[in-house]
């Protein structure tokens, strides 16, 4: 089992160390999608929801999703975060989540950008559902990463290989 940093010798799950690593300052950033009925996205684009302003909501839903991630997987560590910021673009078919969050510190904010982007797109739902039970949500996943002892890393880069 050596060789998997999230599983001790005996097999069980733990907590990696960090306190051996070097603070740095870290930056994710993270994107998805919820596809829906142009009704659906007029609606949330005029601010014409039953249930209130959709993208306020969600914006701040995404916010406290990135502080509380490590409430929510178990074995992330809990970060001081210095940002966590989530834009919000709507067009004609559905809402696409694009959070920031940043740190200075031993770990990466890579699973707070994530988790921050499905909570706002979570929350979108739960709120316009009235108008679409169909919306679908994906293409959730990371655009880059700054910062750690891996250093930085694009999904650009990537894709350019």
């Amino acid at each position: 089992m050596s060789g998997l940093t999230h599983i001790d010798a005996a097999g069980a799950a733990r907590m990696v160390d960090v306190g051996g690593k070097a603070s740095t300052v870290r930056e994710a950033v993270a994107t998805g999608q919820i596809a829906m009925s142009k009704k659906a996205a007029r609606a949330i684009a005029e601010g014409a929801v039953a249930k209130g302003d959709v993208l306020a909501v969600a914006r701040v839903a995404g916010i406290m999703a990135a502080k509380r991630t490590s409430d929510l997987v178990p074995l992330c560590h809990p970060l001081p975060l210095t940002r966590a910021s989530i834009e919000l673009e709507v067009d004609a078919g559905g809402v696409t989540a694009t959070a920031t969050v940043s740190t200075a510190g031993q770990t990466g904010v890579e699973m707070e950008a994530l988790t921050a982007v499905s909570v706002a797109l979570l929350t979108i739902y739960d709120m316009a559902k009235a108008l679409d039970k169909a919306m679908t949500i994906g293409g959730v996943r990371l655009l880059r990463k700054t910062g750690g002892k891996s250093g930085d890393w694009s999904a650009e880069a990537v894709a350019g290989e």
